[in-house]
Protein backbone atom coordinates (compact mmCIF):
# COMPACT_ATOMS: atom_id res chain seq x y z
CA UNK A 1 0.00 0.00 0.00
CA UNK A 2 1.11 3.35 -0.56
CA UNK A 3 2.63 5.64 2.24
CA UNK A 4 0.08 8.30 2.16
CA UNK A 5 -2.66 6.23 1.98
CA UNK A 6 -1.43 4.15 4.82
CA UNK A 7 -1.36 7.37 6.85
CA UNK A 8 -4.55 8.43 5.39
CA UNK A 9 -6.74 4.65 6.26
CA UNK A 10 -4.13 5.14 9.81
CA UNK A 11 -3.06 1.40 8.51
CA UNK A 12 0.71 2.39 8.92
CA UNK A 13 0.18 2.38 13.08
CA UNK A 14 -1.94 -0.94 12.44
CA UNK A 15 0.98 -2.76 10.64
CA UNK A 16 3.33 -1.68 12.96
CA UNK A 17 0.98 -3.15 16.05
CA UNK A 18 0.11 -6.23 14.18
CA UNK A 19 3.85 -6.96 13.38
CA UNK A 20 4.92 -6.53 17.04
CA UNK A 21 2.02 -8.21 18.44
CA UNK A 22 2.25 -11.07 16.31
CA UNK A 23 6.17 -11.22 17.35
CA UNK A 24 5.00 -11.14 20.47
CA UNK A 25 2.59 -13.86 20.32
CA UNK A 26 5.60 -15.77 19.06
CA UNK A 27 7.98 -14.91 22.06
CA UNK A 28 4.99 -16.27 24.06
CA UNK A 29 4.84 -19.57 22.31
CA UNK A 30 8.58 -20.16 22.04
CA UNK A 31 8.77 -19.56 26.50
CA UNK A 32 6.31 -22.55 26.75
CA UNK A 33 7.64 -24.36 24.26
CA UNK A 34 11.31 -24.30 26.01
CA UNK A 35 9.49 -24.40 29.52
CA UNK A 36 8.08 -27.51 28.49
CA UNK A 37 11.02 -29.05 26.71
CA UNK A 38 12.87 -28.57 29.96
CA UNK A 39 10.54 -30.48 31.74
CA UNK A 40 11.02 -33.11 29.12
CA UNK A 41 14.69 -33.25 29.02
CA UNK A 42 16.72 -36.76 29.28
CA UNK A 43 20.17 -35.28 30.26
CA UNK A 44 21.59 -32.52 32.55
CA UNK A 45 23.65 -31.18 28.91
CA UNK A 46 20.24 -30.79 27.05
CA UNK A 47 18.48 -29.37 30.40
CA UNK A 48 21.54 -26.67 30.83
CA UNK A 49 21.06 -26.00 26.86
CA UNK A 50 17.50 -25.28 26.90
CA UNK A 51 17.42 -23.73 30.20
CA UNK A 52 19.93 -20.67 28.16
CA UNK A 53 17.66 -21.06 24.92
CA UNK A 54 14.53 -20.64 27.43
CA UNK A 55 16.03 -17.53 29.27
CA UNK A 56 16.92 -15.94 26.34
CA UNK A 57 13.18 -16.34 24.90
CA UNK A 58 12.43 -14.62 28.14
CA UNK A 59 14.71 -11.66 27.61
CA UNK A 60 13.21 -11.52 23.99
CA UNK A 61 9.61 -11.35 25.38
CA UNK A 62 10.57 -8.60 27.85
CA UNK A 63 12.46 -6.52 25.28
CA UNK A 64 9.17 -6.92 22.87
CA UNK A 65 6.69 -5.67 25.85
CA UNK A 66 8.87 -2.87 26.64
CA UNK A 67 9.11 -1.59 22.89
CA UNK A 68 5.15 -2.11 22.36
CA UNK A 69 4.32 -0.51 26.36
CA UNK A 70 6.52 2.41 25.23
CA UNK A 71 4.23 2.76 22.52
CA UNK A 72 1.04 2.55 23.91
CA UNK A 73 0.56 -0.58 21.30
CA UNK A 74 0.10 -2.58 24.65
CA UNK A 75 -1.52 -2.28 27.97
CA UNK A 76 -0.45 -5.57 29.91
CA UNK A 77 -1.83 -3.83 33.55
CA UNK A 78 -4.33 -1.85 32.26
CA UNK A 79 -6.94 -4.21 31.36
CA UNK A 80 -9.57 -1.98 30.53
CA UNK A 81 -7.29 0.19 28.20
CA UNK A 82 -5.95 -3.03 26.23
CA UNK A 83 -9.53 -4.13 25.89
CA UNK A 84 -10.58 -0.77 24.17
CA UNK A 85 -7.53 -0.60 21.96
CA UNK A 86 -8.06 -4.59 20.79
CA UNK A 87 -11.82 -2.78 20.24
CA UNK A 88 -10.53 0.28 18.07
CA UNK A 89 -8.41 -2.25 16.26
CA UNK A 90 -10.74 -4.37 14.89
CA UNK A 91 -13.24 -1.35 14.26
CA UNK A 92 -9.79 -0.15 12.01
CA UNK A 93 -9.53 -3.58 10.42
CA UNK A 94 -13.16 -4.00 9.70
CA UNK A 95 -12.80 -0.61 8.01
CA UNK A 96 -10.36 -1.54 5.58
CA UNK A 97 -11.46 -1.85 2.15
CA UNK A 98 -11.31 -5.53 0.05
Amino acid sequence: MNTILEHITGLHTLTDEVIAMDFLMNAKSGVRNYAMAVTECATPEIKQILMKQLDEALDSHEKITIYMMERGLYHPYHFTEQIQLDLKNIQTAMNIPS
